[in-house]
């Protein structure tokens, strides 16, 4: 064992088997590929090719010897996985520029091949197949993270508000974390006491295996693992892209490829709704189907190429107009001047008003179904509120894993709604009942959701589901308050574009613009909306993607027309 490491270097060490795609193995060609952006060089046992906790600024090849994949510090160190000869190290931080979760020591001596991390970026997605092969490996690496609770440790009660915040941001991001549950961990308490930290002041994150942040605000975690970059204090942005589902991350994409200088935020996550949908089964291009997740981070990938980020959290607060240009205001006195802005805040779900729902909402009550929130269910009965396509999705991904999911719809037919696939999907499920006409009429238990009481809206007969989680996708509101009158919205609060915008135009705001609104442009020029927060949209990732692609093109109009 050495100090610096904590590992073992005299124990025998087994190579990782590949199961799933995660650690394939490169071939002679694909090492000759990537050898020319690189450098070959030997390595001591022992030697630490990156730390967790440390920004890698290299991507490594192992070229002959063994390297362990550890988590955490000194004798607490454990090693994760072991890989050899041919394979390649790193997981989708190094392509975000997140700090990595674990950390890589070589178990003996051998060669590595070491290439600068903004080559192997460019070569990522240059490269179709070498680039895929990379690209599948990292992201099914980073879902092993996640499903054994590598990185990130949370400690607190998850009956705790602020506990739930720091759940709900780190899987919004797709962060690798474990949940030290004060109420029910027994490693809890020593936990604590190692870190000198009382229950009372919990809850706490603990990053890099031994930095603890004390019930941090998600900018304050954010800014830790490299979700919110510093911004650029000087200079006026030719767009500045404001939230980052499908329509934002495709403005982005689109914008910076076409070499604008754009900024980019978002409230919460990449991704946006879609980014919390299980399964896109009806996406072009993706036969087998995509998890919203992926599509987003495989944007952010793309959009990093052309030296673009999203930054989150940071949400708009105000937009006003400044000699001839945008001001945003964002939270924490964020401020970006844009020549033009895109609207992409889309729509927040609606929250389901139910008598005593606040005491399960922090530990029972959900308004996404990913992989964090199917984890927390722990194979337990389950309901699933709505009867669009995202209540369909969530319910087949659901029973995967749950014993019996219940899927309750206040209409009568499921096809007035949802996708036909995903109907026949649902009906065909042995462990999915559906349940039309009915709604929630009450929740029970103590600190969880023990049981769902639900009415049948035509008949009254009310009846009680063994269900622990209750999963609510009811349709959404427009985030639209933070526009303050900018722009003209509709009677519900979208934001009106194009020929819906024209009537609504200041004439002095349109001196010298000699055009009616463009399609996707609201009733200010140069402000463009996209997404679910346009009036007529049509609620699709697919036209959303199309809306933001467009908006850029309408962006580079307005430009070579300001006066």
């Amino acid at each position: 064992m050495t100090a610096s490491t904590g590992i073992d270097l005299g124990a025998p060490l087994t190579e990782t088997p590949d199961t799933c795609g995660a650690f394939p193995r490169l071939t002679d060609e694909q090492i000759r590929a990537l050898g020319k952006a690189g450098k070959r060089r030997p390595v001591d046992a022992g030697e630490v090719l990156y730390a967790q906790g440390g920004r890698p600024s290299e991507f490594f090849v192992i070229l002959s010897g063994k390297v362990a994949v550890t988590e955490g510090t000194g004798d607490d160190t454990a090693v994760v996985r072991v890989h050899g000869p041919r394979r390649f190290l790193g997981e989708l931080g190094l392509l975000e520029g997140q700090p990595a979760f674990v950390g890589a020591v070589a178990a003996e001596p051998g060669e590595v091949l070491a290439i600068p991390v903004s080559a192997v970026l460019r070569l990522v997605l240059g490269d179709p197949l070498l680039g895929d092969l990379i690209l599948r490996a990292y992201l099914v690496r980073r879902t092993l993270l996640i499903g054994a609770g590598n990185g990130l440790r949370i400690v607190g009660s998850c009956y705790s508000p602020d506990t739930r915040r720091l759940l709900d941001f780190v899987a919004r991001n797709r962060l690798p974390y474990r949940l030290v549950d004060v109420d029910k961990d027994q490693q809890a308490e020593a936990l604590l006491r190692r870190f000198g930290v009382a229950v009372a002041d919990t809850p706490v994150v603990v990053a890099n295996g031994a930095e603890v942040l004390r019930n941090p605000s998600t900018a304050e975690l954010a800014g830790k693992i490299g979700l919110r970059p510093p911004e650029p204090e000087n200079g006026v942005r030719d767009l500045l892209v404001v939230g980052a589902g499908p329509g934002g991350l495709a403005a982005v994409v689109y914008g910076a490829s076409d070499g604008l200088r754009l900024s980019a935020f978002d409230a919460t996550a990449a991704g946006g709704q879609a980014g919390t949908t299980s399964r896109i089964e009806n996406y072009l291009g993706f036969p087998p189907g995509i998890s919203g997740a992926e599509l987003a981070e495989r944007s952010v990938i793309q959009a990093a190429k052309f030296g673009a980020r999203v930054a989150v959290p940071a949400e708009a607060r105000t937009l006003e107009a400044r000699d001839g240009h945008y001001a945003v205001g964002f939270d924490e006195g964020i401020e970006i001047v844009s020549r033009a802005v895109v609207i992409a805040t889309g729509a927040r779900y609606r929250r389901l008003v139910v008598p005593g729902i606040e005491k399960f909402e922090a530990s029972s009550i959900y308004y996404a179904a990913t992989l964090h929130e199917a984890r927390r269910c722990q194979a337990s009965p389950v309901a699933v509120v709505g009867g669009g396509n995202s209540a369909g999705q969530a319910a087949v991904f659901l029973a995967e894993g749950s014993p019996e999911v219940f899927l309750l719809v206040r209409g009568g037919d499921l096809a007035a709604n949802m996708s036909r696939y995903l109907v026949d999907q649902v009906e065909r499920h042995p462990r999915i009942t559906v349940l039309a006409h009915t709604e929630v009429h009450g929740l029970v238990g103590g600190g969880t959701l023990e049981s769902v009481v639900v009415e049948n809206n035509r008949t009254g007969e009310r009846r009680v589901l063994d269900a622990r989680a209750l999963f609510v996708f009811i349709g959404a509101s427009p985030h639209t308050a933070w526009l303050s009158g900018m722009v003209a919205l509709d009677e519900d609060g979208f934001v009106r574009t194009g020929a819906d915008a024209a009537g609504f135009r200041d004439s002095d705001l349109w001196r010298g613009v000699h055009r009616a609104p463009l399609v996707l442009e609201t009733s200010r020029p140069g402000v463009f909306a996209v997404g679910d927060v346009r009036h007529g949209s049509v609620k699709r990732v697919a036209s959303a993607v199309g809306e933001g692609a467009m908006a850029v093109r309408f962006v580079h109009e307005h430009l070579s027309q300001e006066v």
